[in-house]
């Protein structure tokens, strides 16, 4: 069908094709509803004029071939010098991306047409704002001008005339800023700007499909990990003019709040104004109650096509109208960006009023939103000073010191600053700041400004529209008006559940969803909706959720988050602190004998460490990792250890126990010892340090036992390459299990299995299965070994080179590289099983919390994943979510 498409051609089924606001254009205009004309060009388009530099062959004329239709429809020519048709030259990606590609509104007016539309609307100063609008908008965007140079000269008329609203400017004001807008293009771009509507409207679209590969635009594809290849749709569009006078404006609303998930509907409105004043802040709104006071017909009108839109959808609508001289025009909707605590509340509304069930309930809340409930909140019992009140925008509590331009921001975060973006409105080019920032604060604008749709979107805290306080970014500062200066540096935290902002820094407590988890009884309806879809959830998933654990404590909260054992439990760490001198007595002794009174002194230490995990973790599967980093980490470090030797000796005070502790650091020096002397290495070069923690474990667990509970130990020995090394040091575990269940007369339940973490073990994994009970796939240090990275030093030295050139989306720490690291974690989950197709298999690196990486381990057979305690909850939801979605496929 070519490039090419009009509205009553498409549906909102056509993402794909159409992007999200084209196939929602479509979808309205086939209910029927009022919709100014119009036709899209397709993501197709876009997508080979990247490819190949250029439009791409026919576009130009099924661009003139449904103009022309267009003009025919609406009886006027484009940039007409009598009764011009005016069009808009809108973005539109599968998915949302506010405020990150191009719009340009008014296209088609000149000096010529200009006067026309003066003489068809009566109306000579709404002709020269629309003149006006149109060349600070193509200016910007189209020929990348900066817009300070606009906002600046139109600052400059206001103040000429006394006033500090651009609608106190007359005709006269405003045709003059037109010269002086035109002066700024000539000057700025070297060239006048383009007379002719056609070659507007081409130079729009091109512009748009460039903004796709705008640095924001990358950046926010890659913060939200859209796809780099899905390139936009552009929407061009009959204007409507909300500038027309008061009996106009432009306005954003929701069919439920986006904050807070409440019953009800709620926007923006601006009266003679266009639909980007509202988003932008410009002007401050009021709310679409108080639109009904201006303007009932058209204010009854909406609340019938909201409620319309919100069945046919059967989601919460977020929607962008018009009203032009009292007619109302629908320009946009879609399924709108809402906080976690609006997802979850309104999945669950919607299942009572019968709009949809708990499996689509399910599908419509993510494990990064539960895990965003779970941040802490500030502790209401705390002292508090309130600089201001705005609007709750993006719920939270963000604490930072406060910074007032994006590149400051960034700036300060990389050197480990919490910081709040403190602006007066925030617009596209702020978002490298806004992803830095721990929160964003905003003098003007409303809920539905560029700020707060961004904030929600991202899941920043975000308070908009604090209209106590005058932000002077020039000056580094804000004053509250009738109170205090807070400058850049410091400290204000932002409440965007409450719209307060205080000064200073505010305590912070455990959020309400927490509190839940851990057991406390509340009947707000946050925690139900939270409680009813975890628990349909947890019936739905087929993969097991364990926690990576080290201490009693973190075990017991584990298990309250809803834990199924422990996947991973460090022994390593259990020999820091006042331990770290015994383990530095096993490595500096010289004989057999010294070494096992060390051992002998750290076994009652091991084994009450786990008796208490046991407790808190009976009945359920507890693994445990043996030691696996290299010795040398217990010990002082080189360099450190010989400037203080070399410094005794000068002095003449030798010091004995450090002159031999420096031998043995030399001698356990390794110039890469992640690759050295660590993990099963180490038990078969120190054979008793291995059979010293199995005794420990078994001894526990015999403990457990004879006290009535049903301990559930599984030894997990890392680091395995070869099916030998795990027989070497099996063997021995073996005979001290037979010693303890001997010498207590009980029988253990436990395992010996093995962490695959070398690419070697995952390729051999049919013949480590052959003596290993478990495998756990240790992503973290398989991630390293497959990519060839340190992690330490790679993710600070040239990641971000990375992500600019789309070799990564996410750093493959964060999220699993199914490609390569996935590969290995099927090839040997399936080579394993082929050798023993009962074998239990689970990941225990940091992958097992992430969203996408559970799909993908659920996808490949997996028995389980294993994360921190308090990402036990977010596993368990993405662990359901991935069972309905493949349902949802399949």
């Amino acid at each position: 069908m070519g490039y090419v498409r009009a509205f009553a051609e498409g549906n909102k089924e056509q993402r794909d094709l159409l992007g999200g606001k084209g196939a929602n254009l479509a979808e309205m205009t086939n209910l029927g509803l009022p919709v100014p004309p119009g036709f899209t060009i397709t993501t197709e388009a876009c997508r080979a004029y990247l490819q190949h530099g250029g439009e791409p062959e026919g576009l130009a004329e099924e661009v003139t071939e449904h103009l022309e239709v267009l003009e025919k429809t609406m009886g006027r020519r484009l940039g007409g010098a009598d009764d011009p048709l005016l069009v808009s030259v809108r973005s539109g990606a599968k998915f949302s991306m506010p405020g990150m590609m191009e719009t340009v509104l008014n296209i088609g007016l000149n000096d010529e047409s200009v006067a026309g539309l003066a003489r068809q609307s009566d109306d000579k100063r709404f002709a020269q704002d629309s003149y006006r609008r149109l060349l600070q908008m193509f200016g910007a965007t189209v020929m990348g001008i900066d817009s300070e140079h606009f906002a600046d000269a139109l600052d400059a008329a206001k103040r000429e005339r006394g006033t500090d609203n651009d609608l106190d400017l007359d005709a006269d004001a405003l045709a003059s800023l037109v010269e002086t807008f035109k002066g700024i293009v000539r000057h700025q771009a070297g060239r006048e700007f383009p007379q002719d509507p056609r070659e507007q409207l081409d130079l729009a679209i091109r512009a748009v499909f460039d903004s796709w590969n705008t640095d924001r635009a990358r950046l926010y594809r890659r913060q939200e990990r859209i796809p780099e290849d899905l390139g936009t749709a552009v929407n061009v569009q009959a204007m409507v003019f909300g500038n027309f006078g008061m009996d106009s404006g432009s306005g954003v609303a929701f069919t439920r709040d986006p904050a807070s998930g409440a019953q009800g509907v709620y926007g923006d409105y601006l009266q003679n104004a266009q639909g980007e004043d509202v988003v932008a802040g410009i002007r401050n709104t009021v709310s679409l109650a108080d639109f009904g006071e201006v303007d009932r017909a058209a204010y009854d009108h909406l609340m019938s096509i909201m409620a319309r839109l919100e069945r046919h959808y059967r989601d919460m609508c977020d929607i962008e109208f018009t009203v032009e001289r009292g007619k109302l025009w629908m320009l946009q909707t879609r399924v709108g960006k809402r906080t976690p605590e609006a997802a979850f509340r309104i999945a669950i509304h919607m299942v009572d009023e019968g709009l949809i069930e708990m499996d689509e309930a399910v599908m419509r809340v993510t494990g990064d939103q539960l895990a965003q409930l779970m941040f802490p909140r500030f502790d209401e019992s705390a002292e508090r000073t309130l600089l201001a009140t705005g609007m709750n925008a993006s719920p939270g509590a963000a604490v930072g010191k406060a910074v007032f331009d994006s590149d400051t921001a960034v700036e300060w975060a990389e050197r480990g600053d919490d910081v709040i973006l403190v602006r007066k409105e925030t617009n596209p080019d702020d978002l490298r700041g806004m992803v830095s920032a721990r929160g964003i604060l905003t003098s003007r604008g409303g809920k539905t400004s560029h700020a707060a749709v961004v904030a929600r979107g991202m899941g920043r805290t975000c308070v908009c529209g604090a209209e106590a306080l005058d932000v002077d970014t020039k000056a580094r500062e804000f004053r509250v008006r009738g109170g205090e200066t807070i400058r850049e540096g410091d400290l204000i935290s932002i409440d965007g559940t409450t719209g307060e902002v205080f000064a200073g820094e505010v305590p912070v407590s455990a959020s309400l969803v927490v509190r839940h988890f851990e057991g406390e009884k509340s009947d707000d309806d946050l925690v139900t909706a939270v409680s009813r879809i975890m628990a349909h959830a947890d019936g739905a998933r087929r993969l097991r959720v364990r926690a990576n654990s080290d201490t009693p404590d973190d075990s017991a909260r584990a298990r309250r988050f809803g834990a199924q054992g422990i996947g991973l439990c460090r022994t390593e760490h259990m020999f820091l602190g006042d331990r770290r001198e015994l383990v530095e007595r096993l490595i500096v002794a010289e004989n057999e004998a010294d070494q096992l009174a060390a051992l002998d002194a750290l076994l009652p230490l091991q084994r009450q460490d786990f008796t208490e995990i046991f407790e808190a973790m009976d009945g359920l599967p507890v693994t445990i990792r043996l030691i696996d980093p290299p010795l040398h980490e217990f010990l002082p470090d080189l360099t450190d250890l010989s400037v203080e030797v070399a410094l005794a000796e000068e002095r003449g005070k030798v010091d004995e126990h450090s002159r031999q502790l420096l031998t043995h650091v030399r001698r356990l020096h390794e110039q890469n010892p992640m690759l050295g002397l660590r993990g099963v290495r180490l038990g078969i070069q120190i054979p008793g340090l291995f059979r010293m923690q199995a005794r420990a474990i078994l001894e526990a667990a015999a403990d457990r036992v004879e006290a009535g509970g049903a301990p559930r130990p599984e030894i997990m020995i890392p680091l395995v390459a070869s099916v030998r090394e795990l027989d070497v040091v099996k063997s021995g575990i073996l005979q001290v299990a037979e010693d303890v269940q001997t010498t207590r007369g009980v029988n253990l339940d436990f395992k010996i299995g093995t962490m695959i973490e070398l690419p070697r073990a995952a390729f051999l994994a049919d013949r480590i299965a052959a003596s290993a009970e478990f495998f756990s796939f240790g992503t973290n240090d398989l991630t390293q070994m497959a990519w060839g990275f340190s992690r330490d030093d790679v993710e600070a030295a040239f990641f971000s080179r990375y992500f600019d050139h789309g070799i990564f989306d996410v750093s493959p720490f964060e999220s699993l590289d199914q490609l390569g690291v996935g590969g290995m974690v099927e090839m040997g989950t399936a080579k394993g099983r082929e050798t023993k197709p009962d074998l239990k298999v689970g990941i225990c690196g940091e992958h097992g919390g992430d969203p996408r990486s559970i799909h993908f381990f659920d996808s490949v057979g997996l028995d389980y994943v294993s994360c921190s305690p308090f990402r036990v909850p977010v596993a368990r939801l993405e662990a359901g979510r991935s069972v309905l979605a493949n349902r949802r496929s399949g």
